[in-house]
This record gives C-alpha cells, structure tokens and sequence, in this order.
C-alpha cells in the first residue's frame, strides 16, 4: 500500500488480507440480516452525493475531447466524425474510469475515514462485543452500494459527457445537433456498452473494498486516520488503472 516501504512479501500479504476481506464479505452478503436500510443510506451518500462532482466531471470531459478530436480530424477533413469519436471514447473508456476515480478520491476517503475513525475510538471491538458482524454491518452495505451505484453514475456521466461535446460542436465548431447525435448513436456497438457496464461493476467492488480494508487496519491513533485515508485513494486510483487494463484487453480480445 501508498506509504509502506515496498516489498514482495508486504504485496503478498496485502493481497491476501484483501482476498480474506472480500471472501468474508461475500460470504456474509447472503446471510441475515440484510441491513437494508444502511444499504439504503450509502446509496444515497454514494450516487447521489457524487451526482455533482460525476456531473461536471463528464460534461468537461466530453467536452475537451471534442475539441481534441476535431483538431486531428480536421487535417483529414473528417470533423462529421466528431461524435462517433466521443461517444466511442467515453463509453469505453473515459466514463467509467474517470467516474471510478472521482469516486475513489470522494468515497474511498470517506470509507476508509469512518472506519479507521471507528476502529480508533474501539466502535469496532464493541460491536463485535455487542454480538454483532461488522463485516457483515459496515463492509457489506458499502460495497454494495457501490457496486450498484457506479454503474449509474458512469451512464449519467457518459451522457452528459456527450452532451457536453455537443454543446462544443454547435457553438464552437458550428456542427450540426442531428449530424454530431446520429454520429455519435452509430458509432456505439452492443460490446462497447456492455464493457462500459462491466468496468464500473468491477471498479465500484475494487475501491470499496479497497476503502474497507485500508479503514479497518487503521492503528497509531488520528495520524493512522490521516494515513489510512491516504493509503485507500493511492492504493484505488492505480488498481483501476491496472484492471482497467486487462479489463480492455478482455473485451477487445472477444470483439475482434
């Protein structure tokens, strides 16, 4: 993890408490009780309060990238193919990523805060005295959540981002509505919205687990705090990266 001296027997065991957490929580999902209700209560902190944050960060998004894109098609006096190029690249690939991201650094912090925080103050130890799983009561809600969340976040910010290159191909490239929309519909494939469906599942599990397991080995008081929450977005951000890679490789490999 960020800020530990690397070695190849610190990796391993950080892979292996991270695989225990993950089969614990796997486990224990299909168990009762449900918790519902705090299932309920991270979905709403979760999707709803990065709505904003998706929101601007898809508009820009698709918006820089139109500007982008037209500048090389225009040495081939391509511009018309603006949209197919946008669409192509956010539905694939910049939505789900960058919407992973934003989320590791708003959510993945605050996962890995709370539950260090709690761990710090002994919140953990009297649940488990008080006979209650806090695997099953702290960690599953929040990867569910998440895990259902992502998703819908990265369709919202891969609409927006398309809108956002529309406003750009109008105003600023004086392309027309209905010929950057049909460019941008019929460039997608069946494959390209299923991979970008299938990234965000597997990312949303990836940094909520992640932010669980950085809060919940949190020690050395308030500076753990700080340094647990350093550790969950450092640690996050470069797995999504790193699966997004063979998450890419996959996909193409069954679309070629």
């Amino acid at each position: 993890m960020a800020g530990m001296p690397f070695s190849p027997k610190a990796a391993v065991k950080e892979a292996q408490d991270i695989s225990f957490l993950a089969a614990k929580a796997f486990t224990s999902a299909f168990r009762r009780p449900y918790y519902i209700r705090d299932i309920l209560i991270q979905m709403d902190t979760i999707g709803v309060g990065s709505l904003t944050v998706v929101m601007l960060t898809g508009f820009f998004t698709g918006a820089v990238l139109t500007l982008q894109t037209s500048k090389s098609l225009s040495r081939f006096g391509a511009v018309a193919m603006t949209g197919s190029l946008v669409s192509i690249s956010l539905v694939r690939e910049l939505g789900p990523v960058l919407s992973a991201l934003m989320l590791a650094g708003r959510v993945g912090s605050g996962m890995a805060s709370e539950l260090g925080s709690m761990i710090v103050t002994e919140q953990i130890n009297a649940m488990r005295a008080l006979g209650t799983d806090p695997i099953k009561k702290l960690v599953v809600p929040r990867i569910g959540a998440t895990v259902g969340m992502l998703p819908v976040l990265t369709i919202i910010a891969d609409g927006v981002g398309i809108v956002g290159g529309l406003v750009i191909a109008v105003m600023i490239l004086h392309i027309s509505p209905n010929q950057y929309l049909s460019s941008a519909w019929s460039a997608l494939t069946y494959m390209d919205v299923f991979g970008g469906m299938l990234k965000p599942v597997i990312f949303g599990f990836v940094l909520s687990l992640v932010g669980c397991h950085c809060g919940l080995r949190t020690h050395g008081g308030t500076q753990g705090v700080g340094r647990s929450t350093t550790q969950a977005v450092v640690a996050a951000s470069i797995l999504i990266l790193v699966f997004d890679l063979f998450l890419t490789q996959l996909i193409l490999q069954y679309t070629t």
